[in-house]
């Protein structure tokens, strides 16, 4: 499957996810993403790409205290394990799921109707597979 399959497919087709990316792991380019993710911007995906770093605990405070932002709104960390390769951002009733692979970082981002715990098992499901597959 293409990158922009596992995005349509896998991703915002489950259902959970309305918009999702599909990134390098060293935040350095953008894969596959739907239409409202695809600006963004250099500097968000080197912020979501530190965060995994295995130094990255300057970024993840800076994540709590300062937010992290995608496709230029602005969400609030809630969960950041480096170790588990997994972030959780909101905002309001809205929020992002993370997960890092080995080459890739998946982003979904879930609507107001959608439950934060079903778009977290689906970036994570998908990020999964791509650690299986040797991404």
């Amino acid at each position: 499957m293409s990158w922009q399959g596992y995005i349509d497919q896998s991703l915002v087709g489950s259902g959970h996810i309305d918009e999702a990316a599909i990134i390098s792991a060293a935040g350095d380019s953008v894969w596959a993403t739907s239409p409202n993710f695809a600006q963004l911007k250099p500097d968000e995906l080197k912020a979501i790409a530190a965060i995994f770093e295995a130094n990255g605990q300057a970024a993840i405070d800076k994540a709590y205290s300062d937010g992290l932002h995608i496709a230029g709104e602005k969400y609030i960390a809630t969960i950041v394990s480096a170790e588990d390769n997994i972030a959780m951002i909101r905002k309001g009733k809205t929020g992002v799921a993370i997960a890092k692979t080995k080459q890739a970082i998946v982003v979904g981002h879930y609507g107001e109707n959608a439950q934060a715990s079903n778009a977290r098992a689906t970036v994570e499901a998908l990020a999964d597979y791509l650690r299986k597959s040797g991404y």
